[in-house]
């Protein structure tokens, strides 16, 4: 039988290692701007909540708390302008990687079933469909895929990689293609609480959907908002009749969100003071690495909302990367995200301001 992993492209990190050995010989050391993981502290009132949960011997559910579900329902209704979403429209999930990797199998996908996805994205959509046997399809417009055989339609706004933000009137449209061919979307608005230059707009919306919920899922995430990605923190909400199938299936492979992170979730979804002061050194990071991005002869495209800076000299994106290791600081090269991203590189807004600050005076000396 042939490993599983053989369906699999290359890790794409591991290719990324000689370039952060050559970053951390740097004199002052290395400037992490590769991997968009946080390093903010956890908010007081989530940690204090993770600890009052702490006491949690029993098995979770699957579903979650009814107190879960309240502050999911609730926080859509208060920031996504969801309405009429009930405990069967949401659904807990332990982090958004272990979602986008598992569920064309989840849904039953497999050989003869299509999964489409952005030709520059995130390569967790390709993985699932490679690790259910279907077959990836990438577009360059969504409403432009061949129907036939598509089950699963994945949109990204904000983008990771680009930052691109999609306009209501565009997910409007694919919403009803989408519909009217019977393929499912999954709308993974993960940063959708970092619009900059743009106010993303979730599918679930009633402008884009509206006002029902069939065919649509969002996926999001309390990783980047909220500095939780070592809790894995995420659900969906949307169609309950496939949640309700996943949540069928997830119970057969215990796929628990453990108690406390459930306690510290409701924290988190309940307070937005702490998104507002993350969203504060996110948006002085962002100036300052930019203004010394394009000092150094770069160009940005999009990157209007999320945690980077998409960015180009006109050059192979290994080029670049090797040519800021030299000066100690290290960024994720494009084609991680597809071939298209072959000239661009992905800078992230995810290090301390001090490291930040050190970026830009490499930068610009």
């Amino acid at each position: 039988m042939p490993p599983l992993s053989a369906r699999l492209p290359v890790f794409p990190w591991d290719r990324l290692e000689p370039y952060k050995k050559t970053a951390a010989g740097h004199p002052d050391g290395i400037v992490d701007l590769s991997v968009g993981t946080p390093v903010d502290p956890v908010p007081e009132v989530v940690r204090a909540a993770l600890a009052a949960a702490a006491d949690s011997p029993g098995y979770p559910t699957v579903w979650g708390t009814a107190e879960l579900r309240d502050a999911i329902t609730g926080w859509c209704a208060r920031r996504l302008g969801a309405r009429g979403l009930a405990h069967t429209h949401v659904l807990p999930v332990v982090g958004s990687k272990e979602l986008v990797a598992w569920l064309p199998i989840q849904l039953g996908l497999g050989p003869g079933d299509k999964v489409a996805y952005p030709r520059l994205a995130y390569p967790t959509y390709e993985v699932g469909a490679r690790l259910a046997g279907a077959e990836p399809v990438v577009y360059d417009e969504p409403r432009e895929v061949d129907p036939r055989g598509l089950r699963l339609l994945w949109l990204n706004s904000p983008s990771n990689p680009t930052g691109r933000v999609l306009p209501k009137e565009e997910l409007t449209a694919t919403v009803a293609w989408a519909r009217e061919h019977g393929v499912l979307v999954l709308s993974d608005e993960c940063y959708l609480e970092l619009g900059w230059e743009a106010d993303p707009v979730s599918v679930l919306h009633p402008d884009v959907c509206g006002g029902s919920h069939e065919g649509i899922v969002a996926v999001h995430s309390l990783s980047k908002r909220s500095n939780l990605a070592g809790y894995r923190a995420a659900f969906l909400a949307g169609d309950e009749g496939v949640l309700a199938e996943l949540l069928r299936v997830r119970k057969h492979g215990g796929m628990m969100v453990p108690a406390p992170v459930q306690a510290a979730t409701v924290a988190a979804l309940g307070d937005d003071a702490h998104v507002l002061e993350q969203r504060g050194r996110y948006a002085a990071r962002r100036t300052a690495l930019r203004g010394a991005l394009e000092a150094n002869g770069f160009r940005i495209e999009h990157s209007e909302a999320s945690l980077y800076l998409w960015a180009t000299r006109d050059e192979p994106c290994w080029d670049t990367v090797a040519a800021l290791a030299r000066r100690g600081v290290l960024v994720a090269p494009g084609d991680f995200y597809g071939p298209a991203g072959g000239r661009f590189v992905r800078v992230a807004l995810t290090a301390t301001d001090e490291r930040v600050g050190e970026a830009v005076r490499r930068l610009t000396a």
